[in-house]
């Protein structure tokens, strides 16, 4: 057996034990990893394809990516402050003890970008798209043009 495909095989092990660690979480988070994998691949692929590519683009979707990791590390840390004051310093009695919450939304909504670049991406290297998918892939489009506006006009005020 190669050394590439040791390692390979020993990375897909260690994700699927830390995915079958952490429950049905851990395998949103496995998802997502895909997900921006996927992206990254295809975006790069219609960079190329439309001799486009330059890295300092390249870069820049990379630090994307890296930030959005850290919003998930703050959604995990903030679950476990919640957890920690609803479950022991409120001294409440709630009928559930507090796990999470905010980090399988933040997760999703990742997840559900990332889905939409990657069929965006597809699109654009001609692949058809069947319209359920055209659907999303517009209703992405729109959630992202009004984000990207209140951004930006965020930035102009400062």
């Amino acid at each position: 057996m190669q050394v590439n495909t040791v390692e390979k095989l020993a990375s897909v092990g260690a994700f699927g034990l830390w995915a079958a660690l952490h429950g049905w979480l851990g395998w949103l988070a496995v998802l997502y990893a895909i997900c921006m994998l996927l992206d990254c691949v295809t975006g790069t692929a219609l960079a190329v394809k439309e001799k486009t590519w330059n890295s300092s683009k390249a870069r820049k979707g990379l630090w994307h990516k890296g930030g959005s990791t850290i919003m998930i590390c703050v959604s995990v840390l903030t679950d476990i402050f919640l957890g920690l004051v609803i479950n022991h310093v409120l001294g409440l009695q709630l009928p559930f003890d507090y796990d999470m919450l905010l980090t399988p939304v933040v997760l999703t909504w990742y997840i559900a970008t990332e889905l939409g670049s990657i069929l965006e991406n597809a699109a654009e290297m001609g692949a058809p798209v069947p319209p359920v998918l055209r659907e999303v892939l517009e209703k992405v489009h729109k959630a992202s043009d009004r984000k990207d506006t209140t951004a930006s006009a965020g930035h102009q005020d400062e």
